[in-house]
């Protein structure tokens, strides 16, 4: 099976990422690859101050070509789940100015003015602290409620976290709205604990349930863009079904994201 995106990288604005765009394009066309998606992060862990200054990056996508070296360009976020409804951050934090100082009309939350240009959303649990002594039941909802949020398309690296979750019931909602579950490179060969043999069993249950996904880098660096050895063979061992696999070709990744959002 050919593995023809990437959805899933980072620049030098998510801080601990070390390459620019021109790099992870560059690195995108020299693998082959049709589609790449930068998802800068966009949580707590960046900034101490909530400031919308300190995401301007998220709102001047308009100087962005579309298509550079036969690599189409996809302007995302990863966002964070912070609560146990589901909520990503800055849905709580009212913004009344533009990054450039000037007064807004109309206040509007930091989330809104964040992610309104983006073409999609993946969330993402970094910080476990809010799911501290919650059920297994409060967790689910978590991600159930992360998957109804309309700017989400795909579920990040559920894994990765160790959170103990109902994973069919949040599968079978992804499933019901059109909506992808991640196979992460970097979970896959990371330092997590178990997260590659929980990697695996959400993987087995996505094509026992007919269940979208994406398939990922997460790079942090150029030279990982597009690197997906691990999650190739994860899925020739599985027998994985190709027509699941969204991130097979741009065609395939923007019909699926169309039809979701």
């Amino acid at each position: 099976m050919q593995l023809l995106c990437d959805p899933h990288t980072h620049t030098l604005f998510s801080r601990h990422a070390y390459s620019t765009l021109e790099e992870n394009i560059r690195a995108a066309a020299a693998r082959g690859l049709e589609l790449l998606g930068t998802t800068e992060h966009y949580s707590v862990m960046l900034w101490p101050e909530d400031d919308p200054r300190n995401f301007q990056y998220y709102q001047n996508f308009s100087v962005w070509p579309r298509e550079v070296d036969g690599v189409y360009l996809c302007h995302g976020a990863e966002a964070d789940i912070v609560d146990l409804e589901g909520h990503l951050f800055g849905h709580d934090i009212m913004v009344d100015h533009h990054f450039s100082g000037r007064a807004l009309k109309d206040p509007r939350t930091l989330k809104d003015i964040v992610l309104k240009d983006c073409d999609y959303v993946i969330a993402s649990v970094h910080d476990k602290t809010f799911a501290k002594d919650a059920t297994q039941a409060q967790v689910t909802q978590a991600y159930l409620g992360a998957l109804d949020d309309p700017r989400v398309f795909i579920l990040g690296h559920i894994g990765r976290t160790g959170l103990d979750i109902d994973v069919d019931k949040i599968l079978l909602h992804a499933r019901e709205l059109g909506k992808c579950i991640e196979i992460n490179e970097h979970s896959l060969t990371g330092d997590y604990g178990r997260s590659p043999e929980r990697c695996r069993a959400i993987a087995e249950r996505c094509a026992e349930l007919g269940v979208q996904v994406v398939t990922s880098s997460d790079a942090h660096i150029s030279y990982d863009v597009g690197k997906l050895d691990t999650v190739e063979s994860l899925l020739d061992e599985i027998g994985f079904p190709e027509e699941l696999v969204v991130t097979r070709s741009r065609d395939a990744f923007l019909s699926a994201l169309a039809a979701a959002l």
